[in-house]
């Protein structure tokens, strides 16, 4: 009795080892997921049970929206020729118009620009345009026209054009305060004179300064490819909006890097609205020369904290001298709002209007003043 169930055990058990065999191989998905100890550390193996992978998003929709307002921009101007003699003192001074008998040649460049309005402004890089005779550009479409300066602002770098044409594409203009970093954005310009190019990365950070480019810099970074050329073109948001003009790339060899500087789409609206409006930039003065404060400065005059900016001189008989604000005082606000550093304390100052009176909260002699300052009109660079 003994033997036969012995038997019959046996028998079952080679039954279940050979279907587990026969579904380990043939249907491994009908098998618990297997649960392996290494120490402490609960190791979790996946069968061979196929994925499905999740669909990859396209930003196909938001290049289409945005390509055809973005230009490819081609400047020429007539330049001298570079001949050493002209180093020669001795020459200059027996021949003042030797320089005048050289050959002249033209000199080309390229870059990107973006249509802001179907009426035919355009923005760009004021280095993209500088000292040009001839600006033509090439449309999405195929179309190229000419092109005119309509205002620059070489303290942020930026350039209105205008040009004629019927039916032109614009670009709608994004919100800023609605940019984080870690959100994709696409770079779209003529990179090496290829034609409308799309690169794709993240923000990767918000609000650079004190990188000595411009006077006035509030640049967002990204690792999008930008390389020669796409200067002036369209910094855009995954719906196709835009929300920086590319401007300048970190780079020890010419090409991209991943570090890439685009001008802020508030700070380009605000210099396109006043060039289509006046023909110029216009900003706010003060008469003030300001540094940074360190914590070794902050701690010689008792401040509470490091924010804020020491003002090292002022210009005498200037708005801020008038009304009785004195070197080494350090200003913490304008208006109510905070200035942390030097390049927040220039854009402050830059948006206010000339000939209005704004409030600025200094501290002096440990303890804070307001003082009301009547604002001047900032002189050309």
């Amino acid at each position: 009795m003994l033997r036969k169930l012995w038997l019959i055990f046996a028998q079952v058990c080679t039954l279940c080892l050979a279907a587990l065999f026969v579904v380990s191989t043939l249907r491994p998905d009908l098998l618990p997921r297997a649960v392996s100890r290494v120490g402490n550390v609960v190791l979790l193996q996946e069968t061979a049970t196929p994925v499905v992978a999740e669909k990859v998003a396209s930003y196909a929709d938001a290049a289409k929206k945005a390509m055809p307002a973005v230009v490819n921009i081609y400047t020429s101007k007539e330049m001298r020729q570079r001949n050493p003699a002209l180093d020669d003192p001795v020459l200059r001074r027996y021949f003042p118009d030797f320089a005048e008998r050289l050959p002249r040649q033209r000199a080309t460049s390229l870059g990107s620009g973006v249509i802001v309005s179907s009426e035919g402004f355009v923005l760009t890089n004021n280095h993209v345009i500088e000292g040009a005779d001839d600006i033509q550009l090439i449309l999405a479409d195929g179309r190229r026209l000419k092109a005119r300066i309509q205002g620059i602002d070489p303290e942020s770098d930026l350039a209105v054009l205008k040009t004629d044409g019927e039916k032109l594409p614009a670009i709608t203009l994004g919100n800023l305060e609605a940019v984080r970093v870690g959100d994709v954005v696409l770079a779209i310009g003529n990179p090496f004179g290829f034609g409308n190019t799309v690169t794709m990365g993240i923000v990767s950070a918000l609000g650079r300064s004190h990188l000595g480019i411009n006077r006035f810099e509030d640049f967002i970074q990204t690792d999008a490819a930008i390389n020669p050329g796409n200067s002036g073109g369209a910094l855009v948001d995954t719906s196709g909006n835009l929300i920086g003009i590319n401007s300048t790339i970190f780079s020890q060899s010419g090409g991209s890097l991943g570090i890439g500087f685009a001008i802020p789409v508030s700070l380009a609206r605000t210099v396109l609205e006043q060039i289509i409006k006046d023909g110029e930039v216009t900003r706010g003065w003060l008469g003030i020369e300001p540094q940074d404060l360190t914590a070794e400065i902050a701690q010689a005059l008792a401040l509470e904290n490091s924010g804020g900016v020491l003002i090292r001189t002022l210009v005498q008989n200037g708005p801020a001298d008038r009304a009785g604000i004195r070197a080494r005082d350090i200003v913490i606000a304008i208006d109510g709002k905070a200035t942390r550093d030097t390049p927040v304390l220039l854009a402050r100052i830059a948006e206010l209007a000339p000939g209005a009176t704004c409030k600025v909260t200094v501290w002096r002699e440990r303890k804070t003043l307001d003082v009301d300052v009547t604002v001047g009109k900032r002189p050309r660079a």
